[in-house]
């Protein structure tokens, strides 16, 4: 098969994950969650899919692509996800993205972006700003760093246990 040939194919099915991605959220819609819809998928294959659950489970870590990348994580018994790709409605929020990036996913693919998903009214764009622009002084809640004498305990205890699983 040609160089061509195989990036159609990966087009293709990237195309028919999208699809999936995006009647995930659609029918989130319809069941009670949100317009979010996402997939984990390896070698060519879906290992899990997840949709918004914000509202219906009163947990706001449960974005469709956190729920996807657990369900995965509990599936292949990992926590590291190399190897997979992200697939999702929606461009990934920083909570998102930074939780993908702890997932160690190779790529992520989306189909809306931001901006589309402010005028459905889901503006995440000053979360975006937060983390681009603005120095922590202007962030809308403080976020400050107590000096203890402590504050390498947890460390130290994790460095000391001889059966970690490092990662």
């Amino acid at each position: 098969m040609t160089a061509y040939a195989q990036e159609a194919t990966v087009q293709e099915i990237e195309k028919a994950w999208m699809d999936v991605a995006i009647k995930l959220a659609t029918d989130s819609v319809k069941n009670g969650g949100g317009p979010f819809g996402a997939l984990v998928a390896r070698g060519g294959e879906v290992v899990a899919t997840g949709n918004n659950q914000v509202t219906a489970s009163l947990d706001p870590t449960a974005h469709a692509e956190v729920s996807a990348m657990r369900a995965a994580c509990k599936k292949l018994d990992t926590f590291a996800l190399e190897g997979c790709v992200l697939v999702t409605s929606c461009e990934p929020c920083p909570m998102c993205l930074s939780s993908a990036l702890w997932a160690r996913v190779d790529r992520i693919v989306f189909a809306a972006d931001r901006d589309d998903a402010a005028v459905a009214g889901f503006d995440d764009r000053k979360f975006y700003d937060l983390f681009e622009k603005k120095p922590a002084s202007m962030w809308p809640m403080p976020v400050e760093r107590l000096d203890v004498a402590n504050r390498t305990a947890p460390f130290d205890a994790w460095l000391a246990k001889t059966d970690r699983v490092d990662y």
